[in-house]
């Protein structure tokens, strides 16, 4: 049978039955009846782009397969699917663990989804290069150099958007490449802490938001649920701001105008200030240019990825209309395709 990814099945399935086998984590289970005590299981399934939801019926020869199965085991799928009322569904499945080489390339996720987060992570370190602020140019590199391998493997939101394992790669990614053509515009924004409010303004999120190393869930913690990753990416900035400042090289950025001092504070209020408003979380107002930029440029890459994102999954409820995505305000139209060039 032809492997296929979750997205991938979920594009080709129909009410005819199409042999697949699928590569997943089982990442949650739930014994359930219907109104007539019928017993089921509703079993997540989920890869690196996307989850389903699938009934197990109690009469199907893999309803007892799936209770000897530990939550968050990663198990192949084969059988003949179908996509009905309901969603994806299959009468026949067989069931198996994966192999440890199969977990680690199921781990490593779509390979076209891989490569473009390689190409964002080329982009954010060129463009960190590029920081002519010798200070927030330290901090920048220090932050990528410590950080890489939790950065990549963290989604910058739980639902919303980019909401995968390395998202926020891709988010952080083109907002810094929006920020740098922005800045060739808009002269007189200061383009250096711009670059660096994009790259730590949800720098919490590697907390808050990053995925276990082999997991496909997202845990949820105490500490991040109290304190929010506003929170935490303050105290990250002042923590390797501090080590910054205790480099030999410091000492040359003294007479440096405008002051460090004053350069951590612009930067921590862009983080501060970033949602834009206090009902979304924000403990400040922006109150500078790049603040209303960091922030615009934020919730733009956000809400482009929510339409792309329904493009893709959305139920198409008329020639070219979708139905809505939360948290987008109505139903989504496709775009007006790009004229040919002559």
């Amino acid at each position: 049978m032809e492997l296929l990814s979750i997205k991938e099945l979920a594009a080709t399935a129909s009410e005819t039955p199409l042999p697949v086998e699928i590569h997943a984590q089982l990442t949650q289970l739930q014994k359930k009846t219907t109104r007539n005590n019928k017993p089921y299981l509703e079993v997540e399934l989920t890869d690196s782009l996307q989850s389903i939801t699938v009934k197990i019926w109690e009469d199907r020869p893999c309803f007892t397969d799936f209770l000897t199965i530990q939550p968050r085991s990663f198990i192949a799928l084969e059988g003949f699917w179908i996509k009905n009322a309901y969603g994806l569904d299959s009468n026949d499945l067989q069931i198996r663990l994966l192999t440890d080489n199969e977990i680690q390339v199921l781990l490593l996720g779509n390979p076209e989804l891989r490569e473009k987060q390689d190409q964002d992570w080329k982009a954010i370190v060129e463009l960190v290069g590029t920081i002519h602020d010798p200070r927030l140019k330290s901090l920048s590199q220090l932050f990528c150099q410590k950080y890489q391998e939790r950065f990549r493997r963290t989604a910058a939101a739980r639902h919303f958007h980019h909401a995968r394992r390395g998202g926020l790669v891709e988010h952080v990614s083109y907002m810094m490449q929006s920020a740098n053509q922005i800045a060739t515009v808009y002269t007189d924004l200061n383009r250096d802490l711009i670059l660096t409010g994009c790259l730590f303004h949800d720098c919490g999120k590697l907390w808050e938001n990053c995925f276990p190393e082999n997991d496909f869930t997202m845990p949820y913690s105490e500490t991040t649920e109290l304190l929010g990753h506003i929170s935490f990416g303050i105290e990250l900035v002042n923590k390797l701001w501090q080590e910054i400042m205790e480099q030999s090289e410091s000492k040359n950025w003294q007479t440096l105008e405008p002051a460090s001092a004053q350069v951590r504070i612009h930067l921590l209020h862009l983080i501060a200030s970033h949602h834009g408003s206090l009902e979304f979380g924000s403990p400040v107002l922006p109150k500078t240019p790049e603040a209303v930029v960091l922030h615009y440029l934020d919730n733009l890459d956000a809400k482009l990825e929510m339409f792309r994102y329904a493009y893709e999954h959305n139920d198409q409820l008329a020639p070219r209309i979708y139905q809505r995505k939360s948290p987008l305000e109505s139903h989504i139209v496709e775009p007006l395709s790009k004229i040919n060039e002559l």
